[in-house]
């Protein structure tokens, strides 16, 4: 593989506009987010805009032209088929990770790294559905991208990993809080029917149950205005 010049990213929610947001940011790559759900661009690009404005992340001016470095597309065999690097970071479902790293398979290219955002998913999950399993790894990012500034990229069975992590300005249940508590428990159930952990723990369950899903809902291990 050559020097990696263009990146995309599959799955505009989130996590995903961000990642392509703070690839944008670094100034070295050629982006590229793609979605097929009709609108979810352009929500994305407005929304990630006067968020990072908002909390004084970003100048408008900065965020403007960093958005303007970023090509959207609806099309996944066309968004792929230039990438050097493949991120796919759609909802924390195996299902439909399965059906991104199912379709990334025949037009991405040979050389290219197919990467899962999944923090709970592992990649020798996924790999296989590509055809080219030595190509794929999890690089997951930590919420909010553009404040964690920390990244983990975790080999599977037939590839080779790198962990660093730089900067923890949050403690693990405010992480918990902004990535989504039924996030977080959905996947320790998944793990635990796969015999890959223990159940969720009681806490976590009861502040599913009572609708306290974090920041999102304001009211998780914390409290959010």
């Amino acid at each position: 593989m050559g020097e990696l010049k263009r990146v995309t990213v599959v799955g505009a929610g989130t996590m995903g506009s961000q990642i392509a947001l703070q690839t944008a940011l670094s100034g070295r790559y050629d982006v590229t987010l793609v979605d097929t759900v009709k609108g979810q661009l352009a929500r994305a690009r407005q929304k990630l805009v006067d968020r990072s404005v908002e909390k004084q992340r970003l100048s408008r001016e900065k965020a403007d032209r960093a958005m303007g470095l970023i090509d959207d597309e609806d099309n996944l065999a066309v968004a792929v088929a230039g990438a050097d690097l493949v991120i796919e970071a759609v909802i924390e479902s195996f299902d439909a990770k399965k059906a991104v790293f199912e379709d990334l398979g025949k037009p991405a290219k040979k050389d290219a790294i197919l990467a899962s955002n999944s923090s709970t998913i592992v990649i020798s999950r996924l790999a296989d559905f590509t055809g080219r399993p030595e190509r794929c790894c999890n690089m997951h990012f930590f919420h909010p991208v553009t404040v964690m500034q920390l990244c983990e990229v975790v080999r599977g069975p037939k590839t080779s990993a790198v962990q660093k992590g730089l900067n923890w300005p949050m403690g693990p249940f405010h992480l918990l809080d902004f990535s989504g508590l039924d996030i977080f428990y959905g996947a320790m159930q998944d793990r635990h029917r796969l015999g890959e952990g223990p159940e969720p723990p009681e806490l976590l369950a009861k502040l599913v149950r009572e609708g306290r899903l974090g920041r999102k809902t304001g009211r998780g291990f914390f409290a959010y205005d």
